[in-house]
């Protein structure tokens, strides 16, 4: 890894861990998702952004791997993480920046550009629809794609709250993350890394058992009305073979005033991996266009 890394203090005593590479007067933070996974999995916007001009910032939210892991699940809560945003661009020095969240980080991007989008020159929401009803309905219509007895299997196993059963983890990862989260084989290095790495205490909290079962603190979270309140220039990223709805996303597009939809033909939930050259081919054309004043 190259750049500076920063451990950066925050409410509560804690303290989270970021690194800045490149630089430029384009810059641009980044949103991991999970809840609860890390920045590894975003190691690949190294290759792509600093040498175009774009200085980039990793962070691991209060948490995470990379920085302080309390054991308080009332600290897993959306305005908290908001507000932990706010505390660290306000750290970092950041003004009139981009703001790239990915899944988990797309729907903390949409919250904190509704409230502090006076900050922000772009926004980014990567791989995010504008609900948690939404992203739950698409994904179980893909899993009702699958053969009958498969989903019979699943069902079985989550109404004994069986998640752990390694049937049930075979069929999640062969039918729903190989398909729909990352469709490289074998994974890369980086993405396995985020995933090992992912802390439950976290995830479980606010997401529930995994991505079909989300019993957590943010199962009721819904923005569709909200979105003709952000009035940044936004890109809307989507895989066509993304766990989110791709309708979705459009309709995003169509709410958000100022907004543009850049769908990875060949890509899933982290395109940015299995369809870099469209992902990262959007990305750098909104900044530049936004840059230029020709958004």
């Amino acid at each position: 890894m190259t750049g500076q890394s920063r451990v950066i203090p925050i409410s509560g005593g804690f303290h989270v861990w970021t690194r800045k590479v490149g630089e430029s007067p384009i810059k641009l933070l980044l949103l991991h998702g999970g809840p609860g996974s890390t920045h590894e999995y975003f190691e690949i916007f190294e290759d792509y952004l600093p040498p175009e001009g774009v200085e980039i910032y990793f962070y691991d939210q209060l948490g995470s791997f990379f920085s302080d892991q309390p054991n308080d699940p009332a600290l897993w809560d959306v305005d908290r993480f908001r507000e932990e945003v706010e505390e660290v661009r306000n750290t970092l020095g950041l003004d009139q920046f981009y703001l790239l969240g990915s899944s988990w980080g797309g729907f903390l991007g949409i919250e904190y550009a509704l409230k502090y989008g006076d900050a922000l020159k772009g926004l980014i929401i990567s791989n995010m629809t504008a609900s948690i009803e939404s992203y739950v309905s698409h994904i179980n219509a893909l899993r009702d794609q699958l053969p009958k007895e498969l989903v019979e299997t699943m069902k079985r196993y989550e109404a004994a709250e069986d998640y752990e059963n390694p049937e049930y983890q075979d069929i999640v990862q062969k039918h729903l993350n190989e398909k729909h989260i990352c469709r490289l084989n074998p994974w890369p290095d980086a993405v396995v890394r985020a995933f090992s790495h992912m802390n439950p205490h976290v995830y479980n909290t606010m997401q529930g058992p995994n991505e079909f079962v989300v019993t957590g603190t943010f199962k009721d979270w819904n923005r569709w009305d909200s979105l003709k309140d952000i009035q940044n220039k936004t890109l809307l990223l989507v895989g066509r073979h993304d766990s989110m709805s791709v309708e979705d996303i459009e309709e995003m597009g169509r709410r958000i005033p100022n907004s543009r939809v850049g769908i990875c033909e060949n890509g899933s939930h982290l395109s940015m991996w299995d369809d870099p050259e469209n992902y990262f081919g959007h990305l750098l054309s909104f900044i530049k266009d936004v840059e230029k004043g020709d958004f």
